[in-house]
């Protein structure tokens, strides 16, 4: 029997705050540039408060991830924790409009919901200062196992390994998808976060993981090795698939039998970096979820990283089914 969704997210539901600084905002606010760095309530109201007139949105990796595959014209849904407060019912609203089913219970009481301050430099690369907030009280009788036999696949944002609650829930999520026949695709989100987590990811991949994202930073981090090459081949065997992007030189596509270089979709100009992970996971599983080659998988992640760096915000402005036929081909219908 078919099942109802092509893939389910799992992970941080967060708002994010984006606005653009200069360099000498970061050293102002000792903020690491280029990373995501956890930060407590007081830091949040902070940091918000200095960064003025910002650009809110629902965002969280895997989420930004759903909405992108949602935008493709696949079939999503999401699990993650929200407060029930004014930002978790922006998040809930903001993702069925997108099109994905959002039906996890908003935590009654603890901590408010989740938000990301995002400040981006001329360059624009991004920096992240994250209140984790009611997301990580994501926990296992949060996991719907019946969502997840109904799944192709399910889709783990590594940031949620931060919480032993969230961990135990991911563990929860896997065994489910196991036994429903659900492909399990991992992102190691950030190297700093491959640094705390290292030998329970590599447990995962090794035992439940089928499709791993990595970028080049975290890889290296994974195998602790400054040779992209070294990681490339660490990773073969590991898991069916690993998707190892690496910013303008594109991305490596490592499978059992073969190595696939995926070149970038040009951009006239680079707005903002943020979400182009998130992004290139959106493309590559829908192609994967309908049983596209690897290398048309590659180019579909290309396409969607690409139209999310051309503006500011970590989720597709323009129809990515749309600009998948006009530059790939792929029927509108799809």
């Amino acid at each position: 029997m078919p099942k109802t969704y092509e893939l389910t997210g799992l992970g941080n539901a967060i708002v994010d705050v984006i606005a653009k600084v200069e360099e000498s905002f970061l050293a102002d606010y000792e903020i690491t540039k280029g990373s995501m760095t956890l930060i407590d309530e007081t830091r949040a109201k902070g940091l918000y408060d200095a960064l003025g007139v910002a650009h809110e949105v629902s965002g969280g990796s895997a989420a930004n991830t759903m909405a992108g595959f949602a935008s493709f014209g696949g079939k999503g849904a999401f699990m993650g924790k929200v407060a029930n407060d004014q930002l978790g019912g922006i998040f809930t609203h903001d993702m069925r409009a997108e099109g994905v089913h959002f039906a996890t219970p908003p935590l009654a009481n603890g901590p408010e919901t989740a938000r990301c301050m995002i400040v981006v430099t001329p360059d624009a690369q991004r920096s992240m200062s994250t209140y984790l907030g009611a997301s990580v009280e994501f926990s296992e009788s949060d996991v719907d196992e019946a969502l997840i036999a109904d799944s192709q696949i399910i889709y783990l944002e590594g940031y949620l390994f931060d919480k032993d609650a969230a961990k135990k829930a991911y563990y929860r999520a896997t065994k489910a998808a196991k036994a429903a026949g659900t492909k399990v695709a991992l992102s190691l989100s950030d190297s700093f976060c491959v640094d705390r987590h290292r030998a329970d990811f590599l447990k995962l991949i090794e035992n439940d993981v089928d499709i791993l994202f990595a970028n080049e930073a975290e890889i290296l981090s994974l195998f602790q090795t400054k040779s992209f090459e070294e990681a490339a081949t660490q990773i073969k065997g590991k898991c069916e698939v690993a998707v190892l992007t690496r910013s303008e030189k594109g991305s490596v596509i490592v499978s059992a039998s073969e190595n696939i270089s995926v070149a970038i979709q040009p951009v006239a100009d680079v707005m903002d970096t943020t979400g182009a992970g998130d992004q290139y996971a959106a493309g590559f599983l829908f192609g994967y979820a309908r049983n596209m080659p690897l290398a048309r998988c590659g180019a579909l992640g290309s396409l969607a990283a690409a139209e999310v760096i051309s503006h500011i915000g970590p989720r597709p402005e323009t129809s990515l089914a749309k600009l998948a036929h006009e530059k790939l081909g792929l029927p509108q219908a799809a």
